[in-house]
């Protein structure tokens, strides 16, 4: 056990040395994107994103970093974090696919699926009901579906919006609506599992994830690390894929529409 509180205070180390690097990586990563200009509209815009987003992960991590010790302990204040964590997720979804009424559908996939998963879960005894546990697999699961909705909502609605003749003609032979945009758009929101795919498929190969290299540096086996990781890699493929297709359906009924503006 004294082993492994060493291998998890010496993998990065905190100090002076770890806050250079930090700061060095997001200048570099600001810096690729501004030569770049990775951007939809090919400014700098997307170079600025990347440091405010470095800047608020700092700031994000800190406060929860304080208070997280606190939450664990009191019942009341973990089920309002696990809804703080859900709310911020459907904001950024509903921000990122669309704007205007219609945003609010956002919050649909990734509640969905991540909702009954984590019941079901608790009810097996699977996913015991503290905060320790409980936080970080719900937000590994949030996370997941917030990927896949954003993911599929936008490669849909940009299908659609580029390919809106040959809907049209789907139309014109007697498909309903809802049909003509799942024809469009059903093979566009289907690369939202690519990425869940890909890290499954790689898993142990390419990456060892937070989760098995976690358990480890806590004592665990590395049996019981991969046991652990494994539960987590198919959740969030059972996740992404609920997700994914519930925002597909949402942009075939015309809950989520195409924003005036991509962001």
């Amino acid at each position: 056990m004294r082993e492994s509180t060493v291998a998890a205070a010496t993998l990065l180390p905190v100090g002076g040395t770890l806050a250079a690097a930090l700061v060095a990586l997001l200048v570099l990563a600001a810096a690729v994107v501004a030569v770049f200009r990775l951007a939809p509209d090919a400014s700098w815009r997307r170079a600025r994103d990347v440091v405010v987003a470095g800047l608020r992960a700092a700031v994000q991590l800190g406060a929860v970093s304080l208070v997280i010790g606190w939450v664990v302990r009191h019942g009341a204040a973990l089920l309002g974090f696990l809804l703080l964590m859900g709310t911020v997720a459907a904001f950024t979804a509903g921000r990122r696919v669309t704007r205007g009424a219609g945003r609010a559908w956002a919050a649909v996939p990734v509640a969905l699926p991540v909702a009954p998963v984590v019941g079901a879960l608790v009810l097996s005894g699977l996913l015991p009901v503290r905060g320790i546990a409980l936080i970080p697999v719900t937000g590994i699961l949030i996370g997941g579906a917030l990927t896949a909705t954003v993911l599929a909502g936008r490669r849909a609605l940009d299908e659609l919006t580029v390919r809106h003749g040959e809907m049209e003609a789907g139309l014109a032979v007697g498909l309903l609506p809802r049909e003509a945009r799942l024809e469009v758009a059903r093979p566009a929101a289907s690369e939202a599992l690519l990425p869940g795919l890909d890290q499954t498929r790689t898993v142990g190969l390419v990456t060892l994830p937070g989760a098995f290299v976690g358990m480890l540096l806590g004592g665990a086996s590395p049996v019981a690390a991969g046991a652990v990781q494994l539960f987590v890699l198919v959740a969030l493929l059972a996740v992404q894929a609920i997700a994914a297709g519930t925002t597909l359906e949402l942009v075939a009924r015309g809950r989520l529409r195409r924003a005036a503006a991509s962001g």
